[in-house]
């Protein structure tokens, strides 16, 4: 291994992605406009840069859990939590191509399905099963997406960001390189 790149301690790393977990927890149960949440951008972040794949569902899902309690709990739960498996296994993808146009792209990308998925969910559980039922309840749902892909957005930026920046601070946090296996 190179000598600028010391291997790095597993524990620290999890530390601080814990903390960066609580924080975003704490962010989703302060006051702030439907939609304008960490939850999309946490799920994606966990995704991309927990190497166990528990943990990276685990984690933003717990947090997700954590939150509704103080919120309250609401019949599209499974809905919602599926939507943001699914950023996580975007996540997951974006792991090992992580750029800003692709970080970037995954985030869209996960904001569209957030949309998609949920307000599916809302409009069987709520609405006429019915074409203009299904329209009226995307429709409905318009104002509201701009606040996703806001918060989305920004939490993505605040939470990539500053974690390459804490990554190129202390090195100690990079995850490990795998090494070849000796033979």
């Amino acid at each position: 291994m190179p000598a600028d790149r010391p291997i790095p301690s597993p524990g620290w790393r999890l530390c601080f992605l814990t903390l960066t977990v609580i924080a975003t927890v704490l962010l989703r149960v302060i006051p702030h406009p439907w939609n304008f949440t960490p939850v999309g951008a946490l799920a994606l972040f966990g995704g991309a840069c927990f190497a166990d794949r528990r943990l990276a569902f685990l984690l933003p899902m717990g947090a997700l859990f954590i939150g509704d309690l103080f919120i309250g709990l609401h019949v599209l739960i499974p809905v919602v939590y599926a939507s943001f498996a699914v950023n996580v296994l975007l996540g997951r993808w974006l792991r090992s191509r992580r750029s800003v146009l692709s970080t970037a792209a995954v985030t869209l990308i996960g904001s569209v399905q957030f949309f998609i998925i949920t307000n599916l969910g809302s409009w069987w559980v709520f609405d006429p099963h019915t074409l203009e039922g299904l329209i009226a309840c995307y429709v409905a749902a318009i104002p509201y997406f701009k606040f996703t892909l806001l918060g989305d957005g920004l939490f993505v930026a605040i939470l990539f960001g500053g974690w390459a920046l804490l990554e190129r601070g202390f090195p100690a946090l990079r995850e490990p390189i795998p090494q070849p296996a000796a033979v």
